[in-house]
């Protein structure tokens, strides 16, 4: 019997290893002589060791004619001597000169070190892969039997001792018992019969038992995970039908373009991004963007929530992540290789492993106002929830209140149960809120190209045995007699990923280019987005045509402060019941603002202010309405408003008319005055103010005390000098205003809670400092003043506006813009060393 490997090509390979070893030996400088320098000897790159390789490969060669010539005489004596039958003693005599030619190859593996092959041609390349195959595939073999063989040793060991407590000290028999024993078993039918029944059952049995622990589990999971082929469900959506966010439109078209026909792209070099991860607060439109992809992109779409990963077990959400991946890559092998996945809210998933980020917030190192005072369903600057102002960061603070938490994947009783299952029964496997599914999905987005495992497995065991049988050479000349590795997948798995937390509470791994490298923001609608948007859905409805026009668009995109497209399509729908309801076919633009209303704060409680109540409360949103109008320059009024909704008996809506990132101390104090005027207004009416001031006071405080202790805006003090004879006594002058400001502030300020709504820092840290909250009480005492000045300067047009809010009792857009322009307000000229200016409080 010959060796498998062609003996001219292994002579060749020994003879340039033979060649090369010499070579080395002659290269090796001679010992150096005493007290010379050692050389530094340079690595030999295992030449040595494979021209000794080589002549143990002569003496396996050799080994296996010793073993082929005494093969006979082993058949004869299994054939002749031990009566089997000529086709079991011919297998089992090839078999062991097999099992003697991987012997040997084990032994020369263990006194020898495998040679380094680095830079060599590949035919030895080749050779020594078929070498190290064959000595795993025994090695693996010898050491079954090795345990078998001690395991038999044992239980003839054990045999001996019980037959020598006997008094029979016969070791071959205590050899042949167990044998013997086993044997016997084999040869009663019954027995053969249910050790063939047992084999069978205790798989089914186990299978069946993770089946009843963990089946409703998965199939909740499994039930998450929606797939659709083309043509099996509509969404309605196209890309023309997403508004207001035309940045990320026209990036995802670049991306969707490369995904659809990319070949060119890559033949010059580039590289497909395989993902993109959609940032902003929820509602934005991250998911229709995802479902116009689908619509218009012809191939599969398989969605699933990222909660379907928080499981209550270890393990089931790796399983989960492992059946979406099989699920997408089945359908691209049936609609030509492309398959998108779509994980909406992906970082209930994908957060950090190092810890768990938050929300979505402000980012460090910006502290805001609203940090402290973010009031009621309007957001609202004060606790009383009168004062509402659209800014960029007020909307994003508003669509994340708008978010919806983390549902639980199951009914409250069930999620109660698996949870008491989880913290007292099965200690320790609980689950891992989706991590192990976090780090399965990373596997899947760097593992779409791998060859399935199916056929790595097929050839690896399949070449392996064909190498381990000494008999099949691995090529004869250019001819190769194994399986070709086994080529990557072909369908491509493109992985979408929607996400209202920041991007840096996502894992970097999830993130990292070449997973969801690619990250496109959405932005909440700013006044613009929202006109697109009304063009849209007001399109889709019956209206009065008098909406169309532009003014009335732009009045629509002011007065819906904070709208996401769903309330915005709730709106017109909305709008359009009411006028049906009142027998019209098309909906007018009263319609509208009643259902705004309703959409905001649902429907009217129908509570009624007394007649002096009311009064009150209107002179007191006029207050907010006349400051902010003459003094917040760069806003517009959107809503004024004395109908009580949740806590706030009336308020008043503003909009920044331009998006900007910062203010200046000018406009800061602008805050201050517009908070302050509603105090200020009652002061000029009643001469006294009543509880409903406790909120603009709070809010006033926190915004001072973040003016002082956060952002360096002292107040400013009067220059007196064009009015004294002396600068010292122009010095003296400022110093007594700016007390009797500072009194009048300690008098306003909010201390309940150190002057912070959330009882914590920075204000409480601002107002424990004596020298910032005296700067604290001197803005405060000169916002407050300026507003009462104002007010009662044009005390007969805040009159006016309080009447035609009592009338009315809410005003909205352009209407509230003329009744303000229409009083003809003014800013007066104050002479503060005039003492009949000074109100008394």
């Amino acid at each position: 019997m010959r060796d498998a490997t062609n003996d001219d090509q292994v002579t060749s390979r020994e003879s340039d290893a033979l060649r090369s070893a010499t070579f080395a030996e002659k290269q090796v400088p001679s010992a150096p002589e005493p007290g010379q320098d050692q050389p530094f000897h340079q690595p030999m790159y295992g030449e040595e060791t494979r021209a000794l390789s080589a002549q143990w490969r002569v003496f396996a060669r050799f080994a296996t004619g010793v073993a082929v010539l005494t093969a006979p005489v082993f058949f004869l004596v299994l054939y002749r001597a031990l009566g089997w039958s000529a086709v079991a003693a011919g297998l089992v005599a090839a078999l062991a000169v097999f099992a003697f030619r991987g012997l040997m190859d084990m032994v020369s593996r263990w006194l020898i070190p495998y040679p380094s092959l680095f830079g060599d041609d590949d035919r030895l390349r080749e050779s020594d892969i078929v070498s190290r195959r064959r000595a795993w595939f025994w090695r693996s073999w010898f050491r079954r039997i090795w345990i078998l063989g001690v395991l038999y040793l044992v239980l003839a060991l054990i045999t001996f001792v019980v037959h020598a407590a006997n008094g029979d000290t016969g070791i071959t028999s205590a050899l042949a018992a167990p044998g013997s024993w086993i044997g016997d078993q084999i040869a009663r039918p019954e027995n053969r019969t249910n050790l063939v029944i047992t084999a069978l059952t205790l798989p089914l049995i186990l299978v069946f038992n993770v089946i009843i622990l963990l089946g409703p589990l998965l199939y909740a999971g499994i039930k998450q995970i929606n797939a659709f082929e083309p043509g099996d469900a509509d969404w309605g959506v196209r890309m023309a039908d997403v508004r207001g966010q035309a940045e990320p439109k026209e990036e995802i078209r670049r991306i969707v373009g490369l995904w659809q026909a990319g070949d060119e792209f890559e033949r010059a070099g580039g590289k497909r991004e395989r993902g993109v991860l959609f940032l902003g607060p929820p509602g934005t439109g991250k998911t229709m963007l995802a479902k116009a992809i689908a619509s218009g992109f012809n191939c599969p779409f398989v969605s699933v929530p990222g909660s379907a990963f928080a499981q209550t077990f270890i393990g089931v959400d790796v399983i989960l992540v492992m059946w979406l991946s099989w699920r997408a890559r089945r359908l691209a092998r049936k609609w030509g290789g492309q398959c998108i996945v779509f994980i909406d809210e992906i970082d209930a998933v994908g957060m950090r492993r190092a810890s768990l980020g938050g929300a979505y917030a402000t980012p460090a190192g910006q502290p805001s106002l609203h940090d402290l005072c973010f009031f009621g369903p309007y957001g609202s600057i004060n606790p009383s929830g009168d004062l509402v102002v659209e800014t960029e960061e007020w909307r994003k603070r508003m669509f994340a209140a708008r978010a919806p938490g983390l549902q639980p994947l199951y009914s409250a009783p069930v999620q109660r149960l698996a949870d008491a299952i989880r913290n007292t029964v099965f200690p320790g496997v609980g689950g891992t809120m989706g991590q192990g599914g976090l780090q399965q999905l990373l596997v899947s987005m760097d593992g779409v190209s791998t060859p399935s495992l199916t056929r790595r497995l097929l050839v690896n065991r399949l070449n392996t045995w064909l190498d381990a049988t000494y008999v099949i050479p691995p090529r004869i000349r250019n001819i190769r007699l194994r399986l070709p590795a086994a080529r990557p997948r072909r369908e491509q798995l493109y992985f979408i990923g929607a996400c209202n937390a920041p991007l840096e509470s996502l894992d970097p791994a999830l993130t990292r280019p070449g997973r969801m490298g690619r990250h496109v923001e959405f932005r909440t609608p700013n006044r613009h987005d929202r006109s697109d948007i009304f063009d849209l859905y007001l399109g889709k409805v019956a209206h009065d045509p008098e909406l169309d026009s532009e003014g009335r668009r732009d009045e629509l995109a002011r007065i819906t402060m904070g709208h996401s497209p769903a309330m915005i399509e709730q709106v017109c729908s909305l709008a359009l019941t009411n006028a049906h309801h009142k027998g019209r076919q098309a909906f007018e633009w009263r319609d509208l603002v009643e259902a705004i209303t309703v959409v905001e704060a649902g429907i009217e409680s129908g509570f009624k202010y007394g007649d002096d109540e009311a009064r009150a409360i209107a002179i007191h949103e006029a207050g907010h309405a006349v400051t902010g109008h003459l003094y917040m320059k760069g806003h517009t009024s959107t809503r004024l408003t004395i109908k009580p909704r949740g806590d706030s008996g009336g308020h008043h809506m503003m909009q920044r008319i331009d998006e900007r990132m910062f203010k200046w101390r000018h406009e800061r104090f602008a805050d201050l005055v517009w908070s302050l005027g509603a105090i200020a207004a009652e002061r000029v009416f009643y001469n006294e103010n009543g509880n409903g001031v406790a909120g603009d006071i709070s809010g006033a405080t926190a915004s001072a005390a973040m003016m002082v202790g956060v952002n360096g805006m002292p107040p400013e003090i009067p220059d007196l000098r064009d009015r004294f004879a002396t600068e010292a006594e122009a010095q003296v002058a400022e110093r007594r205003l700016m007390r009797r400001f500072e009194r009048i502030g300690n008098q306003i300020m909010n201390r309940a809670s150190m002057g912070s709504a959330l009882h914590g820092d920075p204000v409480a840290a601002v107002l424990s400092d004596p020298t910032k909250r005296t700067m604290v009480a001197e803005l405060l005492g000169q916002a407050y003043l300026t507003a009462y000045w104002f007010v009662r300067h044009n005390r007969e047009a805040t009159e006016r506006v309080a009447d035609a809010l009592q009338e009315r009792r809410e005003i909205f857009g352009d209407d509230v813009l003329s009744l303000l322009d229409s009083v003809h307000l003014a800013i007066p000229q104050i002479d503060p060393l005039d003492e009949a200016n000074w109100p008394r409080i």
